[in-house]
């Protein structure tokens, strides 16, 4: 008999201090007051590749939308010209080629008559320069063939950088120019753009942590949230607006010029705080369980870290309890 009525003792005890280390007794906790603003979904910068010839477009191979990579050909533009002037270089170097080779040989005659005493040093020296005139129009033949092969090479439009492609304003059988845009180009390393009101410029630092809801601006507050950091203020006053700039990870697979709600302190307040596993939803409605039994109905606001603020239907010293 004894030994059950340890038991049973032990076990009302074990009962009684886990009931106990389920109840949470509401206060009134400091917290920062957060408002919600519209960000914009922005690139940090925006680069175009361009055409380094004039020509048509024989060739492209991204769209809208389309990833690259930094070095990726976009398109191929193609000048008839290039061919018909490098055929044309192709007969000069032939020429040239002979009258180096016939100069050579005039040279190589001329010096051995000179040794011999059959001719004089004038007409050494003029073979030698018919050498040298004929070796340089050799040389500036290549080069100039050279030049219509990296004309030709340049025909290819590449990547400038790594990012997500935006605009393509051409497409194949467009005659471009030199310098001309073929594509534009946003970098991947997205910001979240904030235009605030004057009044928020002296609540708001560089470094300072922002909220950012779900994606989509349906989302409900009490979703889970996204962290991100003040990466610049701008130090200038337009309108009355304020504009700062917000990074954040996971902003690679959204839109440039999406819009994301995101929440910036605009200083302090008292504030319910509930944790949040202790709010259970019924028929659309939150509730929360009091420690008599009784479920009362309650108004749900932002998430802070692992509690959910309450925004109607508690009161100081309310004791609730996990469902």
């Amino acid at each position: 008999m004894n030994r059950l009525i340890l038991a049973t003792s032990l076990g009302l005890t074990f009962f009684s201090l886990s009931a106990m280390a389920q109840e949470f007794t509401v206060r009134p906790t400091l917290v920062d007051d957060r408002k919600a603003v519209i960000a914009t979904v922005e690139s940090v910068h925006e680069v175009q590749a361009r055409a380094r010839i004039s020509g048509t477009l024989s060739l492209l191979t991204v769209k809208e939308g389309d990833h690259v990579k930094a070095g990726d050909k976009i398109a191929v533009v193609g000048d008839p010209k290039l061919a018909i002037k490098g055929q044309g270089l192709d007969a000069r170097i032939l020429g040239a080629q002979s009258a180096y080779d016939k100069a050579k040989l005039d040279f190589a005659r001329a010096s051995e008559l000179r040794q011999s005493g059959y001719a004089t040093q004038a007409k050494l020296d003029e073979a030698r320069a018919n050498l040298e005139i004929a070796q340089h129009s050799l040389d500036a033949a290549k080069s100039e063939k050279q030049e219509v092969a990296q004309q030709a090479t340049e025909g290819a439009v590449l990547a400038p950088n790594a990012g997500r492609i935006l605009k393509v304003p051409v497409s194949v059988g467009s005659v471009v120019m030199t310098g001309e845009t073929i594509a534009t180009l946003s970098q991947e390393n997205y910001i979240l753009r904030l235009d605030l009101p004057e009044r928020h410029a002296r609540f708001i630092r560089a470094g300072d942590t922002v909220q950012i809801g779900s994606r989509g601006l349906g989302a409900q507050c009490t979703e889970a949230m996204k962290t991100g950091t003040v990466r610049l203020v701008y130090p200038e006053i337009k309108n009355g607006r304020v504009i700062a700039d917000v990074t954040a990870s996971d902003l690679g697979d959204y839109f440039v010029g999406e819009r994301a709600r995101v929440y910036i302190a605009t200083g302090e307040r008292a504030a319910l705080m509930v944790p949040a596993d202790y709010l259970f939803r019924r028929a659309g409605v939150s509730f929360l369980k009091l420690k008599d039994g009784g479920e009362i109905v309650v108004q749900a606001g932002a998430a802070q870290e692992d509690k959910i603020e309450i925004l109607s239907g508690l009161n100081d010293g309310d004791v609730v309890v996990k469902p």
